[in-house]
């Protein structure tokens, strides 16, 4: 009884979801991304990053309220919340962008090609209870000896998917999964 009211609510939060496009903002702080360059600084260092007037423009009609917004040169060593494997997403070099900002309550990450194309965004879900009920289901049934341990909500140009990463007591697993809860790709490896 338990488990059927869980996915009920997850139901619930995937039809929400469903009516309000995740590249849609409803927080109404404004950007900080309002000159040329854009200054990244972290535990270790500062840096002055350029960013074209073209990005810069392709990310605010996107995510016109966003906040904290933090410019970066692309590092593929990087640690980021997506495996871009699993993504498929265009391969990058350290003359494109990630911009990191909130929005929505959640963090977001952002990749810029060095023409100011948008390759993707992604974030941490908090709660994995949202995710849409096939989603879900399809985890549930092909992975119920498994716990899992993050899922990234990845957006690109016209399509939607989650990153579901699972762990049990010998292995883990990442899986790729549409809203449909249909799985693009999935990998397994032992611990």
């Amino acid at each position: 009884m338990k488990l059927r009211n869980l996915f009920t609510i997850v139901a619930a939060g995937g039809v929400f979801a469903a009516c309000n496009p995740s590249y849609k903002a409803t927080d109404t702080s404004t950007s900080s991304t309002d000159s040329t360059t854009a200054v990244s600084t972290d535990a270790t260092s500062s840096t002055t990053v350029n960013v074209p007037e073209g990005t810069r423009t392709a990310f605010t009609t996107q995510y016109p309220t966003a906040t904290n917004v933090v410019w970066v040169n692309h590092d593929a060593q990087a640690e980021v919340p997506i495996d871009w494997e699993m993504a498929g997403w265009t391969a990058l070099d350290t003359d494109d962008y990630l911009v990191r900002f909130d929005m929505d309550n959640e963090n977001y990450y952002a990749w810029y090609d060095n023409t100011g194309t948008w390759v993707g965004s992604v974030y941490v879900m908090k709660d994995v209870t949202q995710l849409p009920e096939a989603v879900s289901k399809v985890i549930t049934e092909k992975y119920a000896d498994y716990t899992i341990k993050s899922v990234n909500r990845e957006f690109q140009k016209d399509k939607m998917a989650y990153e579901v990463e699972l762990t049990k007591t010998d292995s883990k697993a990442k899986v790729l999964v549409d809203p449909n809860g249909t799985i693009i790709k999935e990998k397994t490896k032992p611990i």
